[in-house]
């Protein structure tokens, strides 16, 4: 036992290491990133119109019930055992899926079909604003210090940087546009601190496995229910299916299992890197070159220095 809890701190006080969280939170963020361009090439392999919603809740119905399946299996391989959930977790279990999968996604699939892309990618860079504002204030997990929230604003403003070579910016606001996306990053943000709360008591590939499944299950049926249909099915198709299973899979796990040994506003602010990888990716990806200039640079900066202030007081190397 006393070996167990050797290891058990020892892998704590590694996953502490500035230099291991900032790696993994940017590896996490590029996969987040490439699911930017990998959803376009997704719809186009299974003939998913822009305005069909229903089918698109089905398809990342599909998605969520794959990673959840995929995070289970390759855990009880890894583990040598077959991961379920303690008796006392269920209850947490469905907590989180239905935050972090299922109002985060029905919020912002149906909000995007109301709104342009720029500000939806705005909106959701709120979400880093809020998981600190929340673990902070309502959760008491940490202080809110006045570097943290200078932090916030500086990588916020790379996130708002990095939408302006787009079109789309206005002042027209709706409730299910503008504010569904809204509710989507309040989803997001109340769901990293849960994990991190949950993630004491339970494994963190647990909890995202089965999150995922019964979130992924739960769309599924909302969005076959609604009239959505994948009728169109292809190897390349099942291939993009699997690698955006495996995003999620991967990159959840591995941002619950930081949240475990770290603070909310230590990891939460990488948050602003999705879309900063999402536009480098998407120029490769979908050809849209036009993407990237120096505004780009100039974003990537801010969100760099950003993500500085608000971990320099906590490096531990």
């Amino acid at each position: 036992m006393i070996t167990m809890a050797g290891e058990k701190k020892e892998a704590g006080q590694f996953l502490q290491k500035t230099v291991v969280v900032w790696f993994v939170a940017l590896l996490c963020c590029a996969l987040w990133g490439s699911a930017f361009p990998c959803v376009k090439i997704g719809y186009q392999m299974f003939a998913i119109a822009a305005d069909d919603v229903a089918a698109q809740i089905l398809f990342a119905g599909c998605r969520f019930t794959l990673a959840g399946i995929l995070t289970i299996l390759i855990g009880s391989i890894l583990q040598k055992k077959i991961l379920i959930p303690k008796k006392e977790s269920w209850g947490n279990v469905c907590k989180l899926c239905m935050l972090q999968t299922v109002l985060q996604y029905l919020f912002f699939y149906i909000g995007l079909a109301n709104t342009s892309g720029v500000k939806a990618s705005i909106i959701e860079g709120m979400n880093v604003f809020v998981a600190i504002l929340v673990a902070s204030l309502l959760f008491h997990q940490e202080t809110l210090r006045m570097d943290k929230i200078c932090g916030c604003l500086i990588g916020f403003a790379g996130v708002v940087l990095v939408n302006l070579t787009g079109s789309g910016l206005d002042l027209n606001l709706s409730f299910t546009g503008e504010g569904f996306i809204l509710l989507s990053t309040v989803a997001y943000a109340f769901s990293s601190v849960y994990l991190k709360r949950y993630a004491r008591d339970e494994n963190p590939v647990i909890l995202s496995g089965w999150q995922f499944f019964i979130g992924g299950a739960v769309m599924t049926v909302c969005g076959f229910s609604a009239g959505g249909r994948l009728s169109v099915w292809s190897k390349s198709g099942v291939a993009m299916l699997i690698y955006m299973s495996l995003i999620s899979a991967v990159a959840y796990s591995l941002w619950g299992i930081l949240l475990k040994y770290n603070p909310v506003s230590k990891v939460a602010v990488f948050g602003f890197m999705n879309p900063v990888f999402g536009v480098i990716l998407s120029a490769l990806l979908l050809g849209e070159s036009d993407s990237i200039g120096g505004l780009s640079v100039v974003a990537l900066l801010f969100v760099c220095i950003g993500i500085y202030i608000v971990n320099r007081r906590e490096t531990t190397c």
